[in-house]
């Protein structure tokens, strides 16, 4: 028993400290050891950081990125190695000018037609129905201020849904969120066909084959449900232009309000700084042309099926 406490003393000495013997544990010959613990608190947060937008600075951004010499830095690499450095510099560019913030509070969670005005009316309902339930005041006083709570909250209803629909071209993440918080359930995907012909039902098979359809793009396998056919690149064929006020173009056409990739490239920061990294990139797309070098991330989706919460 003795060589078994050293052993463990020694072998977490950084953890323990105040270290005695005390007498003797009842008619046993064992004696009671009394220690402390150095335990060091760590403080996880599992909240999700979005970019703030509101405190980003593309003033300072742009010229930060553009007095980068692209070509001179690019002209004896890869399209890989040209992608993983223009990667690398905007995101450390993007840290330094775009702040993080919390995603999700208790905000999100109310009803978007629900502002500080009609909070307010809720509160004055509760509190009349209180007083009503006490007899303070006479049922009509209460079911006045229902009335007016009901008509404010469908005004508000009808204020929001006018919104969203007029503006639907250039938010259409806001209307179609909306549409489908008022659905009373979720329609499920139907089964896909995965490599082998075989019907795929559940929600983590179904990802993995819609990953690998993704991928079946750029590599020699296309899966059963792949509709066309696969581009090749020909030694001889004559070597591909890409124009940069084409890549600026699409660049803008990037809708701001979808989410980030993984490796955090938000596409508001791409078509913010669309003037500035079309050139950058018609590099990167010439070179991937001519040497039929695909980057890694090129080949990279995550699909994920969130699990339904409602009652179908």
């Amino acid at each position: 028993m003795r060589h078994c406490w050293t052993c463990y003393s020694q072998s977490k000495k950084n953890l323990l400290c105040n270290i005695s013997a005390r007498d003797s544990l009842g008619c046993s010959d064992h004696n009671i050891v009394e220690f402390g613990t150095l335990l060091s608190r760590l403080n996880v947060s599992a909240k999700t950081k979005i970019l703030d937008f509101r405190r980003a600075n593309f003033s300072s951004l742009r010229p930060q990125l553009g007095e980068i010499p692209w070509e001179a830095s690019l002209e004896d690499k890869g399209a890989s190695e040209c992608w993983e450095f223009f990667k690398n510099a905007l995101l450390e560019a993007q840290n330094q000018f775009i702040p993080f913030k919390g995603k999700g509070s208790r905000q999100s969670k109310r009803p978007p037609w629900l502002n500080c005005e009609l909070l307010s009316l809720l509160k004055t309902k509760r509190e009349e129905y209180q007083k009503w339930k006490s007899r303070q005041i006479p049922v009509e006083n209460y079911k006045g201020i229902v009335r007016a709570c009901r008509d404010a909250v469908r005004k508000a209803t009808a204020q929001l849904e006018l919104k969203l629909a007029r503006a639907v071209k250039n938010y259409k993440k806001g209307f179609f969120r909306y549409a489908d918080n008022m659905q009373k359930h979720r329609d499920n995907i139907s089964p896909l066909l995965n490599r082998r012909g075989e019907l795929v039902t559940n929600n983590a098979e179904k990802a993995e084959v819609r990953n690998t359809f993704f991928t079946s793009v750029f590599t020699s396998t296309v899966g059963p449900q792949a509709l066309g056919t696969k581009i090749q690149v020909d030694a001889n064929t004559d070597l591909l232009s890409v124009k940069d006020k084409l890549v600026c173009e699409l660049l803008q056409e990037l809708d701001p309000y979808k989410l980030m990739s993984p490796d955090n490239r938000h596409p508001r920061v791409l078509r913010e700084l669309a003037d500035v990294i079309a050139r950058l990139l018609s590099i990167i797309f010439e070179k991937s042309w001519r040497l039929g070098d695909v980057p890694e991330n090129w080949k990279k989706v995550n699909v994920t099926h969130p699990p339904s919460t409602r009652r179908v």
